[in-house]
């Protein structure tokens, strides 16, 4: 199948420039996002290790790109049979394999968190059997992908065996986003109605949580999905989106973080959103009497904060 659109050496500029604007955006909101987190005083040093993984990845991709760069125009620009245009084109060069790993690895940090926050959420592993089996198959399609490539002797990628594995790839990490979201909006709304009804003298609610969340989704969603699209009319345009989506994901990531942990003030019944402080989660303990999931508080401590608090929400909701 020959693909269509912006020529790939045009390509290779547009969507690395794009990059670079969005990976700028990123590094503000994880300084913003640890900032933030610095008045906190028990943060989630789990969260904080996958915001700084995120970072480096995408650090790593934008490296990547701009060494891709300088290869197809200046390095190989007279001496690669073909030109620019056949070198980016070249699925076997080295730096098309290692950027796709690094996208790889970005999906699977980025979908592995929101299936451990919806774990945590719902309290049953029932709930997340389809989404992480989703991922797991994400996973290999990210890596049978690379493995394919650079096997490859010509010809484009919509044209290879490799393209259908990306196929699957971008077809499954949206599903995995669609349903995970889905389920984690569904589940915290829920909570907010049983909540709601147990508390006459509630201050707050979970309702912006809920908005936070769908955001973020939307935006990952809707660019995976204009991804796919493209990759299957084989549209050179997803070349451009596939680099954007790199500081896409932390950036979708860090929102989440920053918004959530700023409403911490307003929403005090929950010990929310990746950092919420340790007086918070004592007062709701004094409040309500001992629970048998309050035994887990110092296992809970060192996870996700927000999904946490929901969930011993969640619980005393059934009871």
């Amino acid at each position: 199948m020959v693909s269509t659109g912006i020529p790939l050496d045009s390509t290779a500029i547009i969507s690395t420039s794009l990059e670079g604007i969005l990976y700028g955006f990123s590094v503000l909101l994880f300084v913003c996002a640890m900032l933030t987190s610095t008045y906190k005083r028990d943060t989630n040093r789990l969260i904080i290790l996958v915001a700084i993984f995120l970072l480096i990845i995408s650090t790593a991709h934008m490296v990547i790109d701009i060494i891709r760069l300088q290869d197809g125009f200046v390095k190989y620009r007279d001496t690669f049979p073909g030109g620019p245009v056949a070198f980016f084109q070249d699925m076997s060069q080295p730096t098309f394999l290692t950027k796709n790993i690094l996208f790889s690895f970005q999906t699977m940090i980025g979908d592995g968190v929101l299936i451990y926050r919806c774990y945590v959420v719902w309290q049953s592993v029932w709930v997340i059997i389809l989404p992480s089996s989703l991922w797991c198959g994400a996973s290999a399609a990210s890596f049978v992908a690379p493995y394919y490539a650079s096997k490859s002797t010509g010809g484009d990628i919509y044209s290879n065996k490799a393209g259908r594995w990306v196929a699957a790839l971008y077809a499954l990490t949206l599903l995995t986003n669609l349903i995970t979201s889905g389920l984690l909006a569904y589940r915290i709304w829920a909570i907010e109605r049983r909540v709601s009804a147990m508390r006459a003298t509630m201050q707050g609610t979970l309702m912006p949580i809920v908005r936070i969340f769908v955001d973020a989704a939307i935006m990952y969603s809707t660019v995976l999905f204009v991804m796919l699209v493209c990759f299957l009319c084989s549209n050179n345009a997803q070349y451009v989106i596939l680099d954007t989506i790199i500081p896409i994901i932390p950036i979708a990531f860090y929102m989440v973080f920053i918004r959530i942990t700023l409403r911490n003030n307003t929403l005090n019944h929950l010990w929310i959103a990746c950092g919420a402080g340790s007086d918070g989660m004592e007062r709701d303990l004094r409040r309500y009497p001992a629970q048998p999931l309050q035994n887990h508080k110092s296992q809970w401590a060192h996870t996700d904060n927000f999904s946490h608090g929901v969930g011993n929400e969640a619980f005393r909701a059934k009871h």
